[in-house]
């Protein structure tokens, strides 16, 4: 039975979750602060959290950082009355899997939260992937370049994944943005440009043969050096 966090400070958004949620067959845990929910959100003990973005205490983007650069990879949904595309951009560019805005239909939430369920636990095809000196464990969530490990964010692992299942290809922003994020791509945003850095320089350390191109008015591509 999957185990839920849902923080939530509203009690009647609040127990409508829990209400849908268990319907589905879902075990959840409701807190209704933010202090209180980072605190059992970094526990580790969730397979998933529902995280409202306005909290009393400690506000959603600052909970879904904490956890992030706590190295805790359990999916995270947003939900917020703050609907603007930059919100939605700061949630997922802070670590969030999904964005939901309010009000939202109970049943459209738990379709959303089965997805993220069904990505997170389904059994990948191959243990890991190659692409010349770099090794992705599928298993683990791990990768190494030249036998040094790199120690990878969840969302620049997804990013490296899709990229080296892709290797070879030119891969448009469109492609990327949702592939990795999954909704409509707003050309405005820079998101794809900060985790590609980040992951370059993860990458593609002094000494070595770069692995992420940019192929000038067409995208990416991640090859291996000649």
């Amino acid at each position: 039975m999957p185990k839920i966090l849902a923080i939530e400070d509203d009690p009647t958004t609040g127990k409508e979750v829990v209400a849908e949620l268990e319907q589905h067959g879902h075990e959840v845990e409701w807190v209704a602060d933010g202090r209180t929910g980072l605190i059992r959100a970094v526990s580790g003990d969730f397979d998933a959290v529902i995280l409202d973005r306005m909290l009393p205490g400690l506000d959603g983007l600052a909970i879904v950082t904490v956890m992030r650069n706590a190295d805790v990879d359990i999916p995270v949904l947003m939900v917020s009355a703050l609907s603007d595309v930059d919100e939605r951009i700061r949630g997922l560019r802070a670590g969030g899997d999904d964005y939901m805005t309010k009000p939202f239909a109970s049943e459209e939430l738990a379709a959303r939260l089965e997805v993220l369920l069904r990505r997170r636990t389904a059994a990948p095809r191959e243990l890991s992937l190659t692409v010349g000196d770099l090794e992705l464990d599928l298993i683990a969530r791990t990768a190494r370049r030249g036998g040094q490990e790199i120690r990878l964010m969840p969302t620049e692992y997804k990013l490296l994944e899709f990229m080296m299942r892709n290797s070879g290809q030119v891969l448009t922003r469109t492609m990327i943005f949702e592939a990795i994020w999954g909704y409509h791509f707003d050309p405005g945003t820079n998101l794809i440009d900060v985790h590609l850095g980040r992951l370059r320089r993860k990458l593609d350390r002094p000494g070595l043969a770069p692995l992420i191109h940019t192929i000038r008015g067409s995208g990416y591509a991640l090859n291996a050096p000649a």
